[in-house]
């Protein structure tokens, strides 16, 4: 017998028992859904981790002021005094592996306009942070290092502020009160959304960082530093080198701590991805417990298929049908069980990714080699569960074969 002839004598044997075939195939068809469902799910997950950090800028590093230990009572990040706007101009012109850097000093702070006022944190920065953060302009402008110098009472302003304040007024060329002091509404900020830790990032003002140092936290060094690395990779290097150069300039001994903090939100993408996928890879593994389940139904199924054809068997035998045509014979009904199984399966998975997306508001995303994977995985499970059955129709006795009624 040829392959072809093989196959088609195969799909016959199938067809015999539809209702069977089917109750057969269900075990693999929830297994490769189910799979190929938590791999979409996880791989969403990842995918909306990346966009909010993609969101809150590229290659992002955090200087904060660090912690101060007076009689064993710890102050908390912020709390010295020692990180300068001279620091963030060292680093920009020291370190080659820092693209952009930024100062910053935040507050919050009451904002009135006519008869609405509304609470929210006042962030002072540099013209570079927009480029930091990858932060477009919806209306108006961003203020100019002019600005800055000058410490102008200028200011852009987020959404949230702006409908809060201004409704669908434009906001541009508005005065408005912080802290008692009048600010000229320069820009509106493209809205952001969430960060990754869900705070709303469009609930913000954003003004030259002297003006908020010196009129309206009133210190005179900063609270931190916005630095961009060159690239992914120039991130560790540049915290390492960022790190030797402030313990230079703040004249500390080889003994003392770090007076500052260096973070990247990349340790929190890497750390929430890997949750991620550890969860993904759980809970695949899990789903896959209905291939194993759907593979020893199938050589259930097949070990009675080779008892009641047992005639048929040796029939074929006494026509010239060697061992390794029935043992073909029976392994391809198997294979053909659990690989049209595996098709109906990755249809029931991208419908069942499609509704979880839809109803739950969860992202998913489907990756090519996920479907293949699970179809190579259930045309596995068919041949290791199915070689048994085969192999033990292939030993039968053709003269006794015969003779079973």
């Amino acid at each position: 017998m040829d392959r072809r002839e093989i196959l088609r004598t195969a799909l016959q044997a199938l067809a015999v028992n539809k209702m069977r075939t089917v109750l057969t195939m269900l075990g693999i068809i929830i297994g490769v859904a189910a799979v190929i469902c938590t791999v979409a799910i996880g791989e969403g997950a990842s995918q909306q981790v990346q966009e909010q950090i993609r969101s809150m800028g590229e290659n992002m590093i955090f200087i904060n002021a660090g912690n101060v230990n007076r009689g064993g009572v710890n102050f908390g990040a912020q709390a010295t005094k020692t990180l300068t706007a001279e620091d963030a101009d060292a680093i920009r012109r020291q370190i080659p592996l820092i693209a952009l850097v930024s100062p910053g000093v935040n507050t919050g702070a009451q904002v009135v306009y006519a008869g609405q006022n509304w609470f929210t944190e006042v962030v002072g920065v540099s013209p570079e942070y927009f480029q930091i953060r990858h932060w477009d302009i919806a209306r108006g402008s961003i203020f100019s290092q002019r600005d800055v110098d000058t410490a102008a009472n200028v200011c852009v302003i987020g959404r949230t502020v702006a409908l809060n304040l201004f409704g669908t007024d434009d906001p541009v060329g508005k005065m408005i009160r912080i802290k008692q002091l009048p600010f000229l509404v320069i820009g509106e900020l493209a809205p952001k959304g969430l960060a990754t830790w869900g705070r709303d990032q469009d609930d913000t003002i954003i003004a030259p960082y002297t003006t908020v140092q010196k009129k309206l936290v009133g210190i005179s060094w900063v609270q931190y530093i916005n630095a961009s690395a060159i690239s992914d990779e120039a991130i560790q290097p540049a915290i390492q080198q960022i790190a030797l150069l402030l313990r230079q300039r703040h004249k500390l001994r080889p003994n003392e701590d770090d007076d500052f903090i260096i973070r990247s939100p990349q340790e929190l993408a890497d750390a929430r991805m890997e949750s991620a996928r550890i969860m993904s890879v759980l809970l695949a593994a899990i789903a896959s417990v209905s291939l194993v389940v759907g593979g020893i139904g199938i050589m259930n199924i097949m070990l009675v298929s080779v008892t009641e054809r047992r005639r048929e068997i040796g029939v074929r035998r006494a026509v010239g049908a060697r061992r390794s045509d029935i043992r073909w014979q029976f392994l391809s009904e198997a294979l053909l069980l659990s690989m049209i199984g595996g098709a109906v399966g990755v249809v029931g998975g991208l419908i069942g990714s499609l509704a979880v997306s839809g109803m739950l508001r969860w992202p998913t995303l489907i990756p090519p080699e996920s479907i293949a994977i699970a179809v190579g995985f259930s045309a596995a499970v068919g041949i290791f569960f199915g070689y048994y059955p085969a192999q033990k129709a292939a030993q039968l006795d053709p003269i006794e074969t015969l003779r079973y009624e």
